[in-house]
C-alpha cells in the first residue's frame, strides 16, 4: 500500500488554511499546516494561499521566508500550487489602490484590477481550459469554480521561445475582460479561484494535483 503525498500548506498569516486543509486531505493528501521551513521544503507538494491584498500577503511571506522556500522548491523541480493571492504573489508585482509591491518573481508580469463594472468578481465562473492540462483533467468544459477577487494577472509575459522548456498550460477566464484563472508551468501551478470552496469541481481538481505528485 503507497502512503499519502506529503503536503504542506505554509502558514504565514493568509489564507483559508483549514478548509484548504479539509479539501486537501479528502483529496488524498497526508497535510500539515505550518511555517515550518524544513517541513515545506522537503514535503511532496507545497500548497500557498492567500487571500486579502498583495503587499499585506508578500510582507507575511516574507516574514516566514516563503518567497525563498518557493526558489529553493522551484529549483529543485518540487511541486508548489498557489491559491488565489497565493497565485497573485507569484508575479513581479502587485498595484492595489495606487499602491505597488514587488512578488516573488517567478513569472513576469503585474497584478492588477480588473477592468469590470462590479468588483469583487465573487462567485461562480467557468474557464477556458489548457490544452493537455493536469488540474482540469477529466473536468467538461461549462465546470464552474468559485471566485472571490478585484485582481488578477491580465496578460502573460513570460517568452518560452528558444527554450527548452515546455510552454506553460494557461487557463483564461473572464469578467470585464479577459484574466489567467490558473497556469501549470512545471512544477508551478497555481489558481486564481478557490479550489477548496468550488465543491465537486474543485475536489477534482486537488485530486488531479495530488495523484500528480506521487
Amino acid at each position: 500500500m503507497t502512503s499519502a503525498p506529503a503536503v504542506t500548506i505554509l502558514d504565514y498569516g493568509s489564507g483559508n488554511l483549514r478548509s484548504a486543509q479539509r479539501a486537501l486531505e479528502r483529496a488524498g493528501a497526508d497535510v500539515t499546516v505550518t511555517d515550518d521551513r524544513d517541513a515545506a521544503t522537503e514535503c511532496d507538494g507545497l500548497v500557498v494561499p492567500g487571500v486579502g491584498a498583495f503587499a499585506a500577503c508578500m510582507e507575511g511571506l516574507k516574514a516566514v521566508k516563503g518567497h525563498r522556500i518557493i526558489d529553493q522548491r522551484l529549483a529543485g523541480g518540487r511541486p508548489v500550487l498557489g491559491i488565489c493571492v497565493g497565485m497573485q504573489i507569484l508575479f513581479d508585482r502587485g498595484v492595489e489602490f495606487g499602491v505597488e509591491a514587488d512578488g516573488c518573481g517567478e513569472w513576469p508580469g503585474t497584478i492588477s484590477r480588473l477592468p469590470a463594472p462590479v468588483l469583487p468578481h465573487m462567485g461562480w465562473n467557468t474557464v477556458e481550459a489548457a490544452e493537455g492540462t493536469v488540474l482540469f483533467d477529466g473536468l467538461d468544459a461549462d465546470t464552474r469554480f468559485y471566485f472571490v477577487h478585484s485582481y488578477a494577472a491580465q496578460s502573460w509575459e513570460m517568452d518560452s521561445d528558444g527554450t527548452p522548456l515546455a510552454a506553460p498550460k494557461l487557463t483564461w477566464a473572464h469578467h470585464g475582460g479577459p484574466f489567467l484563472a490558473a497556469v501549470e508551468n512545471g512544477a508551478l501551478a497555481a489558481t486564481q479561484f478557490h479550489p477548496e470552496k468550488s465543491g465537486d469541481a474543485g475536489a477534482h481538481l486537488l485530486r488531479n494535483w495530488v495523484r500528480s505528485l506521487a
